[in-house]
Order: C-alpha cells, then sequence, then structure tokens
C-alpha cells in the first residue's frame, strides 16, 4: 500500500522527498513518480494521472484484480476508472471509498 500525493512540480517534489526521506526513485514516468528504500518504504507523487480523470490518493496492488474489480462492484463502490491495461504494465481500476478517497488498485502484468 502506497500513499500518492498530487504535486504541483513532480521534480521539485522528488528532490525534496528524497533529500527528507532519503527515498530512491524507483520509477518515473514523468507525470508520476515512485520513491522507495530498501526496507520497503514507498511514496507516490503525481502531476495529472496520464490515463484516469482523477488522481488516487492510495495505491494498493493485489494479487488477482479482476477479483478486486468484481467485488468493487458488488458492493456497489463508485468506478472512479475502469479496469484497464495500461501502457506502463499495470492493470488496474480505481474506486471511490464512502468518504470519497480514490483508490487505485492494480497488479503488475
Amino acid at each position: 500500500m502506497t500513499p500518492i500525493l498530487t504535486v504541483d512540480d513532480l521534480p521539485a517534489a522528488i528532490r525534496r522527498h528524497r533529500e527528507i526521506l532519503e527515498l530512491d526513485v524507483v520509477m518515473n514516468l514523468g507525470w508520476v513518480a515512485f520513491l522507495a528504500d530498501d526496507a520497503g518504504h514507498q511514496l507516490g507523487l503525481m502531476t495529472q494521472d496520464a490515463s484516469a480523470s482523477v488522481n488516487p490518493e492510495v495505491s494498493v496492488f493485489v494479487d488477482d484484480v479482476e477479483r478486486t474489480y468484481r467485488l468493487a462492484q458488488e458492493s456497489g463502490a463508485e468506478i472512479a476508472h475502469p479496469l484497464s491495461l495500461e501502457a506502463w504494465g499495470v492493470k488496474r481500476f480505481f474506486y471511490r471509498d464512502d468518504s470519497g478517497r480514490v483508490v487505485n488498485v492494480g497488479t503488475h502484468v
């Protein structure tokens, strides 16, 4: 589970969080970056999601994203971004929880 902060200036946010938290950049697509350390601590930074109309606030990766998608639909949760295979090798969807938070659920493919 990784928190994702929406930022205005991705390079500046990367610099600031790296110098304070001593995390390494493990992925940077230009609009989203993930920082991490060897202990598994992670932080996501994002300007605007490249394929969705909203930015998620947290990212949760699961073993069976299709099953989790069905569970989200069956629960009546609002699907904020449909189940999609993204160009960067992730299959994901977003749902909005009862407090309005957007959760990214995905798996690497």
